[in-house]
């Protein structure tokens, strides 16, 4: 999953206004921000493999360190305490660390809608997935639906900002619709993972700039 993961994050959002969007945004991709450097330094794996599926044309064949259901755990308590310690000062950092470790918790529970199964239950064994990236277009409805959802949450928690956040979701997703159906350009794996963890600090530096000045 791409877009829909940021579904997440504006639903989150939507509970908590005064949590930056851009905070959120990072951690429904901290997984993948991680699974991108351990991809290019060797640690885990995947290939490019043309049709592999319709909408994901890679093999995900080891990835037990990020995409694994007990590493996604581990994943989102670090995470979740990391960012207390670092907000210590603020009042309820406690409930800003929560909800920080369920987005980070979310990006698994969403891959496993279209994840062939490549997902580890631990280590590298007992890997599930529902496998929506076999069909494409039932995979892109589903991501666009998770968006729009999300969106739709946090516009009315966030009136002043709402038309902004349209405009946003639009345009994310044109960028899902042609990543679903646009031409594969990529043949190497370490080309596909650096080119997502730029992606996704860049979106983030757009919700950044999208979400203007936050409540407090």
């Amino acid at each position: 999953m791409f877009i829909g993961h940021y579904g997440a994050s504006f639903a989150l959002k939507a509970a908590r206004p005064q949590l930056p969007l851009w905070q959120l945004f990072l951690a429904v991709q901290a997984v993948d921000l991680a699974w991108a450097l351990l991809l290019v330094v060797g640690v885990e794996k995947a290939r490019v493999v043309p049709g592999y599926t319709e909408a994901f044309p890679v093999d995900l064949y080891y990835m037990p360190y990020t995409h694994g259901l007990l590493a996604a755990v581990i994943w989102a308590l670090a995470l979740g305490l990391l960012y207390r310690l670092w907000q210590a000062k603020a009042q309820r950092s406690y409930t800003a660390a929560a909800i920080i470790a369920l987005a980070v918790a979310s990006h698994w529970a969403l891959d496993w809608l279209v994840h062939v199964p490549d997902l580890p239950l631990w280590g590298n064994a007992h890997k599930v997935g529902l496998g929506l990236w076999q069909h494409r277009g039932a995979a892109l409805i589903v991501e666009l639906l998770a968006l729009g959802l999300g969106v739709w949450l946090c516009a009315r928690a966030c009136p002043q900002a709402a038309r902004r956040l349209w405009i946003f979701a639009a345009a994310l997703a044109l960028l899902q619709t042609a990543h679903t159906y646009g031409p594969w350009l990529m043949t190497d794996a370490r080309q596909l993972a650096v080119t997502a963890f730029l992606s996704y600090l860049a979106l983030a530096y757009a919700a950044r700039r999208v979400e203007g000045p936050v409540q407090s």
